[in-house]
């Protein structure tokens, strides 16, 4: 299968393409190499992804159409796996415009391009848990009003959805939302919390527990992931735009996690209590159940066994301290 990646330096985008590229697909992955965490670390996942005859990397920022168009214009995929995103809750505080710039008009030019691939049969694109805003009442259904988000981020990712509708209805498109509910795992990004426990663990550093440590997260590999979008490309071809929550249905309380860090990593943290930040959320808690439905599958690999696959992979990444 002819299939076009965005966001393929990033986490989930690095761990797909590797095992597209396995799995026999001719692939066309993009990627802007934005400096919202440290470049390097991007340059690493390019790196370690390798040099594939089936696969063609082009540096490209999905917010420039033109520039879009003319990267992608001779390939014609068959399937569209959108991951590319201006991701962080904290950060859509300080710099919404690049919010804006990617989860918006960023996906209304994926799905214009979308529109215009006469082969094309799958768009399958990254939204988040995030839009269910905070509550306590989960597990979250796909059936949930998701109309208090309670952060920029949030609120562009809804904003996707929406969009994604529209343009499902008006051009007979199959497209595909799945949102993320906290995904982790080796290679992860370095303002995610168990890559910065870690390091504050590590460095004898206070590990700070917001909402004095009283969340609870749907944690998921990023394995069960990458599982889960390749059952969606191998799936049957169907018309409309459908949501799907892809996570272990398993919240964690962030306390519990931090324990299973500290036992992995062989040392107790040093904790500090303090409240809720703006834009977070005291749950994400994914029901699962339409996507096992439609899919065969549900993520189910737990933390005890994930955290210690991340902390190997910290301990000997060569560029960690720079990141």
């Amino acid at each position: 299968m002819r299939i076009l990646l965005t966001g393929v330096a990033g986490f989930i985008g690095f761990h797909l393409g590797k095992a597209l590229v396995a799995q026999g697909h001719e692939v066309l992955a993009i990627d802007s190499l934005n400096d919202y965490y440290n470049p390097q670390l991007k340059l690493d996942r390019l790196a370690a992804l390798g040099e594939h005859k089936n696969l063609t990397f082009r540096k490209v920022d999905i917010a420039d159409m033109d520039a879009l168009t003319e990267a992608v214009d001779d390939f014609n995929p068959e399937a569209i796996v959108h991951l590319a995103a201006q991701a962080g809750v904290r950060y859509s505080l300080i710099n919404p415009q690049a919010y804006a710039d990617a989860n918006v008009r960023g996906q209304i030019n994926m799905l214009e391009l979308a529109r215009r691939c006469s082969n094309l049969g799958h768009f399958i694109y990254a939204s988040s848990s995030s839009v269910y805003g905070d509550r306590k009442d989960g597990p979250f259904r796909e059936t949930d009003r998701c109309d208090a988000p309670v952060s920029i981020y949030a609120a562009t990712k809804k904003s996707g959805e929406l969009i994604s509708e529209s343009y499902a209805r008006l051009y007979g498109l199959n497209v595909s939302g799945l949102r993320f509910f906290t995904v982790y795992g080796a290679w992860g990004r370095p303002d995610m919390a168990y890559w910065i426990f870690a390091n504050a663990i590590e460095n004898d550093e206070t590990v700070r527990l917001f909402n004095r440590g009283e969340m609870r997260r749907d944690f998921t590999h990023v394995s069960d992931v990458v599982e889960g979008i390749s059952r969606m490309l191998a799936s049957p071809v169907r018309k409309g735009h459908e949501v799907y929550n892809i996570g272990c249905s398993n919240p964690v309380q962030l306390r519990d996690f931090l324990s299973v860090l500290e036992n992995t990593i062989g040392k107790k943290a040093q904790t500090e209590l303090l409240p809720m930040q703006p834009g977070d959320v005291g749950d994400t808690y994914a029901d699962p159940t339409k996507f096992v439905e439609t899919f065969g599958y549900s993520p189910s690999k737990p933390i005890e066994e994930g955290l210690p696959e991340f902390v190997s992979w910290w301990r000997d990444y060569p560029n960690r301290s720079a990141i």
